[in-house]
């Protein structure tokens, strides 16, 4: 563990004793067991375990031995989670207890659910529960497929973790047909029944129709496209005018040259950029970001929407927006050609790149160009030239550098980021998959935006040292973007991977960490194990998270972090925005408390968006591949399971299920550890990683399924089909000669 406070470690402790209620430790123990080794860190154990005995929550069972104070409780509260078909399993939320569930004594419990669990012991002392008593639903309406079996009627859910299928009682079927996709609404879940009854809201249309499919996944998810009459009555308030009152105490920044590079599709644009020398020889760089919160004043009608949404979404063919168009694409969005109001961070530099100074400021803008990254790249690549823009791009990518290598010594982690996208026909069905990749224009954009986030998280957050008299320590906060440090134990799975390819990873401590993984990525950038490897470190690392509590991002190596830069498309940063105003007019800030409870909010629609998109992604790949069936196809081992294994495919990144059945020519066991699949007699090996040539045997919409086959198993089975073809041929010929 790394860059622990004591309060950290007493943490761990905790959270050790309570998983392992009833048995008792000794410090040396506990310090292996939460991975604080060396002399110095077991001492560091030891006399916290005694601040913990003095503060009454932990018990001295015997000399240097303790357990927890807290009580065995028989009951406990949490959200279940199912694994598979077979299994689940509810986290405590009062102690982390990690407690598995047998999906039989799961009662009626759905996937999300907050439930009460009843913990039991087995003859092994093993600690298992069941379910009795669902609190509270996580969800009331679901998508999938509805089916008419003579006069009985169900849906099978679209929900890959929901393992039963509803009920549909006559007349609650509405206009629903036979296979058709669906919106249904749980109604209830009696004790002993053997499945939910629900009814159904809304019909899509067939599977496999773009349309349908899209729209069922926004249901999935609970995202709406469109905005309720009063946040769009506010909305069409809003005048399109700047007035002069509005200017008063801006900073005016229109004269200046100022610009915004976004993607060639963009409608909204969050941030600009401006450059100028100024009087004294300094570097003026204006990261302007548009001033969302002058207009979406706290508890209006389109604040309560927007934080409703928490987030833009991005699906395949369309965006869901946290804003109403009239602002998310006019009003805000820093358009050329147009004044507009913003909320900036102005960095000086001195001619070697250093920065000797910052401000922020309310602003007004006038931009004079909106290019897209692709143009960008061409002038820093020499292959355009542009008399206006052209020198001060060239220059801003040379600071933009030299801010990337500062953060190499922040010990932030580079990768290699490459995005999927479809290209579709006007019925929406995809016709090409292709990546787009980042380039010096992308970092450009993302190095300044980066520096905005830090400055202003340091100015909220960062207590200085002459500290002002009517601001207390405790006044310093923001919502952070945190990112917390990667367990030991999957840097230690993660270095015994990449070892198998001859590749070191040095664990030491602190930032040493962060330039070994970016040393190990560095070495991999060429090799075809790439995207394995970065795969598998971004899988080690925790996710990033809204709260205000200070914890640093590790995966950008920043103490202090947020997200400043766009609020036309995340609530969080129109918190910030707000934060940042208030204490620059000398304003109180918010409740904590308040904003707390809204940063959880934004990271479960963060997550929730994730989702959405990736189910939409899903949904046009296995489209995409549905064309493709019989098709051989060279792909990676991407993930290994005890039910089979995945393969991304190199031409176009979607990713099928070999089943362990499907494997040829031999019985296969599964090795957990090392995430493979060995052959019993051949002793072949099938490792996370490897290099595999597969067919497409099918590829079902509506499950968002893709099968593969190993190409060897496919021949041989195209060997037997065609044999007993050839049997059943001269069986025939047989009789008829008879």
């Amino acid at each position: 563990m790394y860059h622990l406070s004591d309060d950290d470690i007493k943490r761990e402790i905790l959270l050790f004793l309570k998983h392992n209620q009833g048995h008792s430790f000794n410090y040396k123990q506990i310090s292996f067991a939460i991975e604080m080794q060396g002399k110095e860190n077991k001492e560091r154990v030891r006399d916290l375990l005694e601040e913990l005995r003095k503060e009454k929550l932990v018990i001295q069972t015997a000399e240097g031995k303790f357990t927890s104070a807290v009580k065995d409780e028989k009951h406990i509260t949490g959200t279940i989670e199912f694994l598979n078909m077979y299994k689940a399993r509810v986290i405590d939320e009062k102690s982390s207890q990690e407690i598995f569930i047998k999906t039989e004594d799961a009662g009626t419990a759905l996937h999300g659910d907050m439930v009460k669990v009843r913990r039991l012991k087995n003859k092994g002392g093993s600690i298992y529960g069941e379910v009795i008593q669902v609190l509270n639903r996580s969800k009331k309406e679901f998508t999938g497929l509805f089916v008419r079996n003579k006069n009985v009627c169900f849906v099978i859910p679209d929900h890959p973790r929901i393992y039963v299928d509803f009920y549909i009682p006559s007349g609650k079927t509405g206009k629903a047909k036979d296979g058709d996709k669906v919106l249904i609404e749980f109604l209830e879940w009696d004790e002993g029944d053997p499945n939910p009854v629900a009814c159904v809201r809304e019909v899509f249309g067939r599977p496999g129709d773009h349309k349908a499919e899209m729209n069922a996944i926004m249901a999935e998810f609970g995202l709406k496209a469109e905005f309720e009459d009063d946040v769009q009555y506010f909305a069409r308030r809003i005048p399109d005018r700047i007035s002069e009152q509005e200017l008063k105490g801006r900073m005016d920044f229109r004269p200046y040259l100022t610009f915004t590079i976004d993607p060639e599709d963009a409608k909204d644009f969050d941030d600009a950029l401006s450059y100028r020398i100024t009087e004294d020889g300094l570097e003026e760089v204006g990261i302007h970001i548009a001033d969302v919160s002058h207009y979406v004043q706290p508890d209006n009608a389109l604040d309560r929407e927007a934080f409703r949404r928490g987030t833009s979404v991005y699906l395949v063919d369309r965006c869901i927006p946290m804003l109403p168009e009239r602002l998310s694409n006019n009003i805000c969005s820093l358009n050329p050609n147009v004044d507009r109001l913003c909320f900036s961070v102005v960095v000086y530099f001195d001619r070697k790149g250093n920065i000797v100074k910052h401000l922020f400021s309310k602003t007004v803008i006038h931009s004079k160009r909106r290019f897209t990254y692709e143009e960008v790249q061409d002038i820093l690549e020499n292959k355009r030239q542009d008399p206006i823009f052209g020198d001060v791009l060239k220059r801003l990518d040379v600071l933009a550098k030299k801010l990337r290598k500062e953060r190499e010594v922040f010990g932030s982690l580079f990768f290699n980021k490459e995005e999927v996208k479809f290209r579709l026909d006007e019925k929406g069905k995809p016709v090409e998959v292709y990546f787009k990749t980042q380039k010096d224009a992308h970092k450009l954009i993302e190095d300044f935006m980066l520096l905005a986030n830090r400055k202003v998280a340091e100015f909220l957050g960062k207590i200085p040292e002459n500290r002002p008299s009517n601001l207390r320590a405790e006044d310093y906060w923001c919502v952070y973007r945190i990112h917390d440090v990667p367990s030991e134990e999957k840097l230690i799975q993660l270095k015994n991977f990449v070892s198998k390819f001859g590749i070191r990873l040095h664990l030491g401590l602190g930032t040493d960490i962060s330039k070994s993984l970016n040393k190990m990525l560095e070495e991999v950038k060429h090799r075809k194990e790439k995207n394995m490897i970065e795969l598998l470190t971004i899988r080690s690392m925790p996710k990033a998270i809204y709260t205000t509590v200070h914890e640093g991002h590790y995966g950008l190596g920043f103490d202090y972090y947020c997200h400043f830069t766009s609020p036309i498309r995340r609530y969080p940063d129109l918190m910030v925005h707000r934060l940042l105003h208030a204490r620059l007019e000398g304003k109180p800030f918010p409740p904590r408390s308040m904003y707390e409870e809204y940063a959880k909010h934004c990271s479960e629609r963060e997550k929730n968006a994730a989702e959405a998109e990736r189910a939409s992604i899903r949904y046009k790949q296995v489209e995409y591949m549905a064309e493709r069936i019989g098709q051989v196809f060279d792909g990676m081992i991407s993930g290994v399971t005890e039910w089979g294994i995945y393969v991304e495919l190199k031409e176009n990144k979607c990713e099928g299920m070999i089943r362990k059945k499907d494997l040829p020519n031999d019985y296969y066991v599964f090795d957990e550890d090392n995430l493979r699949y060995v052959g019993r007699k051949t002793r072949k090996v099938y490792s996370l990683g490897d290099d595999i040539t597969v067919m497409v045997m099918n590829a079902d919409v509506r499950d968002r399924k893709i099968d593969l086959i190993p190409v060897e198993a496919a021949e041989a089975l195209m060997k037997d089909t065609g044999k007993k073809r050839e049997k059943n041929k001269k069986k025939k010929n047989k009789k008829k000669k008879k």
